[in-house]
């Protein structure tokens, strides 16, 4: 067992300098600058090579971004990872930083342009960016002093962002490569387009949600050339180019090869036969817009028909006509209702609810358009992002998620990084006079006079660098050499597609084959206490800094974590965190009362143990092997449940009580001695998740309070290691029957109407039971004290072998106890009888699965037991 090398010194009962309450906003501050001063986050890559290197790249958080219940929970894991391996004797680095976010961050600036009557076009392009830096420097980045109250120990020294001078250099060097590979091209493809932003946008960028529309059926066409299609977009039926229906429908065979009339534009569109149509879906037939609708688009290309574009960049009507100039949404009824004019309506408008894109940043919505951009042929770089998974170079956890991953990576489109934005890392393209199009290298500069183009990158484009852009790429750096590939990367499931697969692309190209990190740990997202997604629009949002504010940052973390299954979505609720706080108190209450005692962690613990002492140092070392597994396998939730249950239910509720004995008798030092290690290794299993309270209790537990750059911190104290020789059996199980003999007795006090507190005379027969030994303790757990003159048992309780007599005149109810045991006793007879019909059944023996033939043996054999304590109690009970 690793032990601490600064010791307090043994002894009774001792001065403590903890108070008496354990008070978060006394702490949290003082003990984060004193990490951060001494430079315990700060990674080394040239210190002791032959430490194992463990690094994690924060997913940085918008500029525009404050801490959010997601954020919490993505850092809470990601700092318990990093502390814990950092403990472990890792070099361990983890970089922080933020993302420049160019819709989001444009936005903001320009309402802040708005409120003084301005635009940015009113400043001009190179002022507006002076403005956002202006911005950046003054209110953004609120996120990285969030982060500090929440414990981050990231490596503040090495703090990057995605627009910085050497991220800039990474952007203009990945761009030029995949340029000269011929990786990038720009293209007209159909792409998403927020009208109010004017810009194209990510397929994250676009958040869908039901809504109820209008679905409306229209005739194309007359006499046999007839044919009705349903669209809920009436208004893009003037940028038809055809009709299209399924190869092998027989009902429009004849129509196939043929032009239709179009109405209300007098153009004639032909039929297609396109195997994308559903010919079970509605009339089997679809209208055909390819500038105006993705699926419509592919059809397009696939027959070669004209992309004819009947929208504006800001979603209104440029087709030559009557609707000329409308907006989108004012043109559908207007279309409708010429087309009703001209008897063109088959079916009324009904109500129809589907999916409709929004723009995330202002909810307008979406519209689907043919634009000129930039692409990344993403076929080899995605092929190879699949490959790095499949071959097991890179691990998903939870595994099942991998699916889900290959899904995307598989049928992959090629990305669109252009944006119609001035906040961002500006396209590295030069146009010359004569149309010549050239693309320098960071080093490079553009020849004289030429233009450069006018979008800049998608924010994704710079942050799928961000695991080796920020540690040096692409010089050849001491810390991408140490540090590269990651450790891990820890990120929610829904950015799978988006962010994961786009860094695996980039990381495995640009590094020689070798991918950004080694393992992909995904979470869910935080949801209220029902289960329902977090939105203002429901009321159900939590501010983790609120959380903070009250309860604490380890409260707060410890109630994500604790919901932290593998993949799973987090639920949460203020009464968790006021568990959670608990919690933490209870811990500080537990030290306070071992140092009082004169707990330590000096010298070796002791060959002869009580079996009290014996028992939980085989239970801390058990904890300590589970606690390791579930870490390993990213399983939060377990771990903290299994530190919860330990710390609460054996070491506070069982031991401690239990020792509060033992520290009165001859046996105290050795049980100083235990109670001090069992509360080391426990705070330093705890550490990582709380790291706060874990840090003022250890140092006044081990004696190595003050200044953290001068003395021991448990930031770097030695991780816990499970010592298989401390296992034994005998006292665990000793153990163990002395809490059920406890437990049974206080439900009977409980049931009783008894008081935790009140004294009650009780006589103790033990025959042979092992259990004699521990007579004081078990007076003292259940309040019992020694008959005396005029004892009269009322009461007798058969339990593990020991029979417990008390005298209990004038505090039970005896008749109220019959009527509850007889209750009792039949609904075990009623056990006995249904589990023995079914064991008896031939038919269900026969088929029923080997695991419930032996849960009905086990739900008989407790019953059975159930119907002889139960008899036994009854017996006992006094006449009346």
């Amino acid at each position: 067992m690793t032990q601490p090398s600064n010791e307090r010194g043994q002894g009774a009962a001792a001065d403590v300098d903890l108070p008496t309450q354990y008070r978060p906003a006394d702490v949290e501050g003082r003990l984060y600058e004193r990490w951060v001063s001494a430079g315990l986050f700060t990674a080394d890559p040239a210190r002791d090579p032959a430490r194992r290197a463990y690094s994690i790249v924060i997913p940085p958080p918008n500029v525009t971004g404050s801490l959010h219940m997601g954020h919490a929970l993505d850092h809470s894991i990601q700092d318990t990872l990093v502390r814990r391996r950092r403990m472990q004797g890792y070099e361990a680095l983890w970089v922080p930083g933020m993302d420049h976010a160019g819709i989001a961050t444009q936005n903001v600036v320009e309402r802040e342009l708005a409120k003084e009557g301005l635009s940015r076009h009113d400043l001009g392009r190179e002022a507006f960016v002076e403005r956002v830096w202006k911005w950046k420097g003054e209110s953004g980045g609120r996120i990285l002093g969030q982060m500090r109250r929440l414990g981050d120990g990231v490596d503040w020294t090495r703090e990057a962002f995605t627009m910085d001078d050497h991220r800039a250099r990474a952007v203009r060097t990945i761009f030029k490569r995949l340029f000269d590979d011929g990786l990038i091209h720009r293209a007209e493809r159909i792409i998403n387009w927020c009208p109010r932003c004017l810009t194209a946008l990510s397929d994250i960028e676009v958040e869908h949600a039901d809504r109820e529309g209008e679905l409306v059926s229209i005739r194309y066409g007359s006499g046999e050339e007839e044919i009705v299609v349903a669209t809920t977009r009436a208004e893009t039926m003037l940028g038809d180019t055809a009709v299209a229906v399924h190869p092998g429908d027989e009902r429009y065979r004849h129509l196939v090869g043929r032009d239709i009339e179009l109405p209300l534009t007098g153009r004639r569109i032909p039929v297609v036969a396109d195997e994308h149509v559903d010919p079970a879906f509605g009339t089997g037939a679809v209208k055909v817009t390819p500038a105006h609708d993705p699926n419509d688009f592919e059809i397009g290309r696939r027959h070669d028909l004209p992309f004819l574009s009947v929208l504006d960049e800001r979603g209104v009507i440029t087709a030559h006509g009557p609707f000329e100039g409308l907006d989108r949404f004012e043109a559908r009824p207007a279309v409708v209702a010429a087309l009703r004019e001209q008897g063109r309506i088959v079916k009324e408008v009904r109500p129809y609810e589907h999916s409709v894109g929004h723009c995330q940043r202002c909810a307008t919505v979406v519209e689907p358009r043919v634009s000129l951009q930039w692409f990344v042929k993403v076929g080899p770089l995605a092929r190879a992002a699949g490959d790095a998974v499949r071959d097991g170079r890179v691990a998903i956890h939870p595994p099942e998620m991998a699916a889900r991953y290959f899904e995307w990576v598989d049928n992959m489109h090629d990305w669109c990084i252009s944006r119609q934005l001035w906040w961002g890392h500006r396209i590295p393209v030069w146009y010359g006079p004569d149309g010549e199009v050239v693309c320098p290298g960071p080093d490079e500069e553009p020849p004289a006079g030429w233009t450069q183009d006018t979008d800049v990158l998608d924010t994704w484009f710079s942050s799928a660098l961000w695991p080796f852009s920020t540690l040096g790429w692409p010089d050849k750096t001491p810390e991408l050499e140490r540090f590269y590939p990651t450790s891990v990367l820890v990120t929610g499931y829904d950015i799978l597609f988006f962010w994961v697969a786009r860094m695996m692309m980039f990381g495995l190209y640009a590094m020689d084959g070798v991918p950004p990190f080694t393992t992909i740990a995904l979470h869910g997202m935080v949801r209220d206490q029902h289960g329902k997604k977090m939105s203002k629009s429901f009321g159900n949002v939590v501010d983790p800094l609120d959380w903070i504010d009250r309860y604490g940052a380890d409260a707060t973390r410890f109630t994500l974590l604790r919901g932290a299954n593998p993949g799973g979505d987090v639920p949460v609720a203020e009464d968790w965190a006021q568990g959670s706080r608990n919690f933490c108190n209870k811990l500080w209450n537990a030290t306070r009362f071992a140092l009082i005692n004169g707990a330590h962690v000096r010298g070796p613990v002791p060959g002869e143990l009580s079996t009290v002492d014996a028992w939980v140092l085989s239970r801390l070392h058990a904890v300590i092997a589970e606690v390791d597994a579930h870490l390993e396998s990213y399983d939060f939730a377990k771990a903290c449940e299994t530190l919860y249950h330990f710390a609460w239910d054996e070491v506070c509720d069982w031991y401690v009580e239990l020792a509060k004995v033992q520290l009165a008798d001859g046996r105290a030092e050795a049980t100083r001695r235990v109670l001090g290690e069992v509360l080391d290794n426990l705070l330093r299993l705890l550490h990582p998740v709380v790291p706060f309270v874990t840090e003022e209790l250890w140092t006044s537990l081990t004696g190595t309070g003050g200044d953290a750059g001068a003395v021991r911190t448990i930031v770097t104290a030695p991780w816990p290691e499970a010592d298989p020789g401390r296992a034994d059996r005998g006292a665990e199980a000793a153990v163990e029957s002395l809490q059920r003999l406890v437990t049974e007795v206080r439900r009977f006090r409980s049931d009783q109407g008894l008081k935790p507190g009140q004294k009650v005379a009780a006589a103790l027969e033990w025959g042979a039971s092992p259990l004699a030994a521990h007579e004081e303790g078990v007076r003292a757990l259940l309040r019992l004290t020694a008959p005396g003159d005029g004892f009269t048992a009322t009461a007798s309780l058969p339990v593990e072998g020991v029979t417990v007599r008390l005298d209990t005149a004038g505090a039970i109810d005896v008749a109220a106890e019959r009527k509850r045991l007889e209750k009792d006793l039949a609904a075990a007879r009623k056990e006995v009888d249904q589990a023995r019909r079914k064991l008896g059944n031939e038919a269900f023996m026969a088929k029923a699965p080997e695991a419930v033939v032996a849960k009905n043996r086990e739900r008989l054999g407790q019953a059975e037991a159930d119907i002889d304590r139960l008899e036994a109690q009854l017996a006992a009970l006094p006449a009346g």
